[in-house]
């Protein structure tokens, strides 16, 4: 329930609070008399406070984040239009849970306040007309206010309090005022420096530093697997996990969990000055606190708007979880003059995403053939609104996840949405059970064909053997013309799905034999729609070589790896020629690959497809160079990322080689610069965090002519 540290202590404002007030006059009407609203705020009470203390006390979230805002705007709205029935105890009077018995109180030199919300453009507008007011009434109006927007880390709050620059307390947020010592804990967590760092001179005698500490999503994954393999009971999301791996008694424990920490804020503080939030950022980074590089400044409400937008737009190219962003005014002094309402500052605001998890049905559990054979599990679900759009249908990964979750039919059950990323169902929630759910009971025989199902060794996949399997042909098909791969405009899952009904295709090289004629019949199709989709076919035989190799499906096989296939068999008799050996030799293609390729070729099906497709005119050969190329880029690993203006993605890689270097899709330590253009994605992250150089489109063309260096990396 990620929006609890936000949402439950923040006022309902803008479209959420009319459907809130319309709820709770409802209410009143229904009831004929103020009892009516009592009743229900008292409801809406103990609602709110179950759930805050199974999601902060129990890290055990029982309902999905959309109910619990909606309980908190209503109990809102009734409290204001009936001051009367506003009790201390209620939700709407503190910050925050009460802590955790386990752990010996910390009371924060400064509370930790919680933030209002805003849903949308609309909110956050009128949020800043309501601080342009307080300005104007504090003698400030009509200067200009910067924001600084922040991603909000779905993670666990903390505040750290440092003494002449050593860590002395740690302790979570608790209720904002009094929260757990966590100290021996928090000193586990690598990216905690114990002692502030010495670019900031004479360190604050007192300082509080706040944060979040959070799970990688990569390290979350590990962990559960190890946990899963151990036969433990695994987490729900990343949030869960962190909270869960704080508050171990024993430090060791902690330490072996993989959390991090970012920090944006100071509290109290003894010999601490700055003017601006932005500047409380560099302060804290020169002191050795991480700070997010995505943070940025803006001058005006739109730009913050558009950035907001485009957070929750790329929120799944991160490798953590954000439920929002923080908007800030960045002058401190401007802060002080706006002061707080309650428990949250006027000068803040959380701008939150449509939530990402929900609760639903899960009606069934079907399975799905892949292209290579894999028996792929999914999810059949009550139709959920979730992460801004309905699902019916989640990925439920392999057998051996689905047994780990202990998934059953007729569970309710968390589904998670992030960003673009495929719909998933995170875990049951058990205590719903009635005793009717089914557990599943995994295929033996394949859904398609009837053959039976066989597990590799030293896999967790099982797969149908058969291949000439009706369901593996038409994924191989949709694969072989899909964007990354031959890019045949108009051939979609359901075009692909009906040219195989009617017999018209059977293998990919069934393709290059269509017609016109044979298509205007079909449903869907009328002349101009037929001669377009035999254009599209005809144009992919211009598509390079190595996209010729990645389409083809072979197991393991994708984008990067069948350039690298293509360097050491750049033409396809030399492909049907080449033995593991040969393969293994290829830039980052290992055993397992150079086998499942010569596996593929060894096939007379898949020979006889080939040879039909380079008699289709498909180009089956590329030129490569007898040596290395001297250029401006000899010895450089270049990462491209985010459309180029004055390239495609294949010519911004075509002369990367032709100056002498090696264009990959990944960053890591090897990588020498990055050339980022519109609309990047997280490689920009990765590639701040591992100190490589990142460039734009105007130097890396500088640098192509060599009229500029190759940029150094920090650690060079």
């Amino acid at each position: 329930m990620s929006t609890g540290k936000g949402t439950d202590k923040g006022r309902a404002t803008g479209k959420g609070a009319a459907k809130a007030a319309a709820r709770a006059r409802g209410a009143k009407g229904a009831a004929g008399a103020t009892s009516g609203v009592a009743a229900r705020a008292v409801e809406l009470r103990d609602l709110i406070r179950e759930a805050s203390h199974r999601y902060y006390v129990l890290d055990d979230p029982s309902v999905d984040d959309a109910v619990y805002d909606d309980w908190v705007r209503e109990l809102e709205v009734i409290e204001a239009e009936h001051p009367d029935l506003v009790t201390p105890d209620s939700p709407t009077q503190r910050v925050g849970a009460q802590p955790s018995e386990k752990f010996e109180s910390h009371r924060h030199l400064q509370a930790m306040l919680s933030l209002a919300n805003a849903r949308g453009d609309e909110e956050l507008h009128d949020w800043n007309r309501r601080l342009e007011t307080v300005l104007e009434q504090e003698g400030m109006g009509g200067q200009p206010v910067r924001y600084v927007v922040e991603p909000k880390i779905d993670g666990l709050a903390i505040s750290l309090t440092y003494e002449d620059g050593h860590l002395v307390v740690g302790a979570t947020r608790g209720d904002g005022e009094v929260g757990e010592d966590v100290t021996s804990n928090i000193r586990t967590i690598k990216a905690v420096p114990l002692v502030m760092r010495p670019d900031i001179g004479t360190p604050p005698a007192r300082v509080e530093v706040r944060g979040e500490v959070y799970l990688p999503l990569e390290a979350f994954a590990q962990f559960n697997e190890a946990r899963a393999a151990e036969g433990q009971p695994t987490f729900a999301n990343p949030r869960n996990a962190a909270a869960g791996s704080l508050r171990q008694l024993d430090p060791r424990l902690t330490a072996e969990r993989p959390l991090s920490a970012w920090f944006y804020a100071v509290g109290a503080s003894e010999g601490f000055e700055a003017a601006s939030q932005h500047e409380v950022l560099e302060w804290l980074r020169a002191a050795g606190f991480p700070v997010n590089p995505l943070i940025e400044v803006y001058d005006d409400i739109d730009a913050v708007a558009a950035a907001c937008e485009g957070w929750e737009k790329r929120r799944g190219e991160i490798d953590y979880d954000i439920d929002g962003a923080v908007v800030k005014v960045d002058s401190l002094e401007m802060q002080r003059r706006l002061g707080a309402v309650a428990r949250a500052p006027r000068w803040a605001i959380a701008y939150k995403f449509a939530p990402t998890t929900a609760t639903t049905l899960l009606k069934d559990i079907r399975v799905n053939v892949g292209r290579t054979g894999a028996i792929v599990p999914w999810a059949e679900l009550e139709p959920v609104h979730v992460g801004g759009v309905t699902v019916e249908r989640a990925t439920l990964h392999n057998q051996d996840d689905l047994a780990r979750k202990d998934l059953r039919i007729g569970d309710t059950v968390i589904v998670q949405r992030a960003g673009d990323v495929i719909p998933q169902v995170v875990s049951a929630l058990t205590q719903r059970r009635t005793g009717d759910e089914r557990p599943f009971q995994v295929p033996t025989d394949c859904p398609a064909c009837g053959t039976a199902l066989v597990r590799p060794e030293g896999e967790v996949i099982w797969r149908c053997p058969n291949r000439s399997c009706p369901a593996q042909l038409v994924e191989s098909v949709i694969h072989f013309a899909s964007r990354g791969c031959m890019d045949i405009e108009g051939l979609g899952e359901k075009t692909v799905q009906k040219l195989f009904d009617v017999g018209l295709i059977a293998n990919v090289a069934d393709l290059y034999d269509l017609t016109a004629e044979q298509l205007i019949p079909l449903e869907g199709f009328k002349d101009q729609s037929a001669a377009n989709l035999i254009a599209g076919i005809e144009a992919s035989t211009q598509r390079p070589w190595p996209r010729v190799i990645n389409a083809l499906g072979i197991r393991h096989v994708g984008e990067v790896t069948a350039d690298a296939i293509a360097l050491v068999a750049p033409r396809l008799d030399a492909l049907l020629g080449a033995s593991a050996d040969d393969l293994a030799r290829a830039d980052g293609v290992g055993p397992v690959v150079a086998e499942a390729v010569t596996e593929f070729l060894s096939s007379e099906e898949n020979r006889a497809m080939l040879d039909r497709l380079r008699a289709a005119g498909l180009t089956m050969e590329m030129d490569v160079p007898d040596g290395p190329i001297e250029g401006p880029l000899t010895g450089c690993t270049v990462v491209v990322t985010g459309a180029l203006q004055g390239f495609t993605r294949e010519e911004a890689k075509k002369a990367i080689i032709a100056a002498g270097g090696k264009s990959t899709d990944s960053v890591s330590k090897k990588t020498t610069f990055v050339v980022v253009g519109a609309d990047p994605g997280s490689k920009v992250e990765k590639a701040e965090k591992a100190g490589v150089p990142i460039i734009d489109e105007v130097m890396f063309a500088d640098v192509l002519a060599g009229g500029a260096p190759v940029p150094a990396r920090d650690d060079a």
